[in-house]
């Protein structure tokens, strides 16, 4: 995992456990969602970007959030702009 749970916890300012199992299940949709950006199926690639760790935690708050209206266009293009240096031209 590049972002802990507790990381995760202390970027969406959550101190209590209850949330903890959908928090990790967030974090893994996360960095898959930000893998696919990057065109890559290699986590390493991902923990490896200097913006990886702050796209998956982005990407976790941005879902922890907006459970309930998650526009997933306008997230990919955050994610885009944020990963376009090291995204790969295709798979």
């Amino acid at each position: 995992m590049v972002v802990s749970v507790e990381e995760a916890k202390g970027y969406l300012r959550v101190d209590y456990d209850e949330d903890d199992a959908l928090i990790e299940t967030l974090i893994s949709s996360a960095e898959q969602i930000c893998m696919d950006i990057l065109r890559t199926d290699d986590a390493v690639v991902l923990s490896e970007d200097r913006n990886g760790k702050v796209a998956v935690l982005y990407t976790v708050a941005y879902l922890y959030e907006h459970r309930e209206d998650a526009d997933h266009h306008a997230l990919t293009l955050s994610l885009r702009a944020l990963l376009s240096g090291s995204r790969k031209a295709g798979f």
